[in-house]
């Protein structure tokens, strides 16, 4: 992230703290009880190595156990919809990440345009019964990808067991310019991680991670407060990350 677009992400921050534009970011003053970093879940080995295959079973059973379930609400994606179309013109492709009953794609095809290309990824193979979707690692690429897609949305960001590698990979995906929206909930914070849900920070912490991370690459340009939330939440954010 350049010093500028930092400054700019750091006073829209203040900003919301402040309570002013309250409409359009989230206010996060009393929002939370306290600000650790994050956590994350190690899948190891008894050698101690990198247990992919036990990362990619839990994922896979969790999420047919969870299959009858949407968590994506349709007003929160008519929300970005909008938004996408007000700051990314013309909009041709997308990937939405971590998608299980495929909802993602069906409502921003619909109110994008049936003409935008929206690709859904889920590593289980229940990927198989749902339109617009793939079975897919979402910390990996495909080479028609790079660089040529113009938004990515995805609310599994938690489900990352590397969430460095795993943003890097998707904003690789990015044109430049391109869009990037993480949905964050007081649900993905450190208290949440589990052998589940590997990753979890507090929103607080998330700029710094995404600075960190982004190293003149992306960086987040917005924080917006979604227009509602489900009722077991506290707050439902959307950082916005661009690519540089």
């Amino acid at each position: 992230m350049t010093a500028t677009k930092f400054k700019k992400a750091i006073h829209k921050l203040n900003q919301s703290l402040n309570g002013s534009r309250k409409e359009a970011y989230v206010n996060l003053d009393n929002m939370f009880s306290n600000t650790k970093d994050y956590t994350l879940f190690s899948y190891t080995d008894e050698d101690g190595n990198f247990d992919y295959e036990s990362y990619k079973t839990i994922q896979e059973n969790a999420n047919k156990k969870k299959l009858d379930r949407v968590w994506v609400l349709e007003e929160n994606i008519e929300f970005l919809s909008d938004y996408l179309k007000e700051h990314l013109n013309p909009i041709k492709s997308s990937l939405c990440h971590g998608t299980r009953r495929g909802k993602e794609q069906e409502w921003f095809k619909k109110y994008l345009g049936d003409d935008v290309d929206v690709i859904g990824t889920e590593i289980s193979d229940t990927a198989d019964d749902f339109p617009h979707t793939i079975q897919w690692d979402f910390h990996e690429t495909k080479k028609e990808w790079l660089n040529k897609v113009d938004f990515i949305y995805s609310n599994s960001f938690d489900h990352s067991y590397d969430p460095q590698k795993c943003l890097d990979a998707w904003t690789s995906c990015l044109r430049p310019g391109g869009i990037c929206v993480i949905e964050h909930t007081d649900g993905h914070g450190a208290q949440g991680s589990s052998q589940m849900d590997p990753f979890g920070a507090h929103l607080l912490q998330m700029p710094l991670l995404i600075s960190k991370w982004g190293r003149e690459k992306y960086g987040l340009v917005d924080i917006l407060k979604s227009p509602i939330k489900r009722d077991d939440l506290d707050f439902t954010a959307f950082l916005i990350i661009e690519k540089y």
